[in-house]
């Protein structure tokens, strides 16, 4: 069988606080899930997005050590505006800016921020015309 991408796994030190920004992202997680240490929620098209407490992840891999550089979630935020605006309100709440807001050479507007375990976060739109 040839592997097939199935799940996208997310290590956070403070569920409620990585939540509230994948919210603000368009996810829908219920409330009650940032008390459990797994959760996951299968999006559009069948891909899943997990995430684990490090306390979880050590439970079975003792030297587990959170590291940046993970993997990058890229968010269609429909329109240049709006890049602009979803950057603005997700450094107000303190996800960390990397690259603000720019007219990128491949036609989209473009921004990359970390959410609050370090996780990349891309923010894109096509550019008009």
């Amino acid at each position: 069988m040839t592997p097939c991408i199935s799940l996208i796994g997310l290590v956070t030190a403070d569920m409620a606080r990585s939540f509230d920004i994948y919210r603000r992202l368009g996810l829908d997680l219920p409330a009650e899930s940032v008390t459990e240490p797994h959760f996951e929620v299968t999006l559009p098209g069948g891909l899943r997005l997990a995430w684990d407490t490090v306390d979880t992840i050590r439970s079975f891999h003792p030297d587990f050590t959170p590291s940046a550089g993970g993997p990058a979630l890229a968010f269609d935020c429909g329109s240049p505006a709006d890049v602009d605006a979803k950057y603005t309100e997700l450094t107000g709440v303190g996800c960390v800016g990397e690259l603000a807001p720019f007219d990128a050479f491949w036609g989209q507007r473009y921004a990359t921020l970390k959410d609050p375990d370090g996780n990349t976060v891309d923010l894109f739109a096509a550019l008009p015309g």
